[in-house]
């Protein structure tokens, strides 16, 4: 009795044709309209749509505190930005306070930018209606 022809008719396993079938699963190797394919379509779009509830991305927008008031942005002609900040918003006080208190409000919008100068916009009655301010990046 010869050896080598008793261990070429030992039968092959399942799992070697399961395996096959994940790895041609994992290459693409199916074409359009088999059963193969729609099966990976199938898997792929359930992943999409069942993963975000079941695994936490943490994709959260990042929760930003509103500034109450009215701000206006537009660009000026020598490169930088021109705000009109409404009077409501700043307390009446020195040069510094209320330099200090425009930067609160404006950096939120625009980052860190430095004031290069402001001015108090004023009705017919002389009362304060908003502030004018010029400001750079920095």
């Amino acid at each position: 009795m010869d050896i080598s022809t008793t261990a070429a008719a030992a039968p092959s396993l399942p799992m070697n044709g399961v395996w096959r079938t994940i790895r041609s699963y994992i290459l693409w190797q199916h074409e359009r309209g088999t059963l193969h394919y729609d099966i990976m379509v199938t898997l792929i779009l359930i992943f999409v749509f069942l993963s975000p509830r079941v695994i936490n991305f943490n994709d959260k927008p990042v929760l930003r505190d509103p500034h109450p008031t009215d701000v206006v942005v537009t660009p000026d002609a020598e490169g930088g930005l021109l705000y009109q900040i409404s009077a409501g918003a700043i307390t009446p006080g020195d040069d510094h306070s209320v330099r200090d208190q425009l930067l609160r409000i404006i950096r939120p919008i625009s980052g860190e930018v430095s004031i290069v100068s402001y001015a108090p916009v004023t009705d017919g009655k002389g009362h304060v209606q908003s502030y004018k301010v010029v400001a750079k990046r920095e």
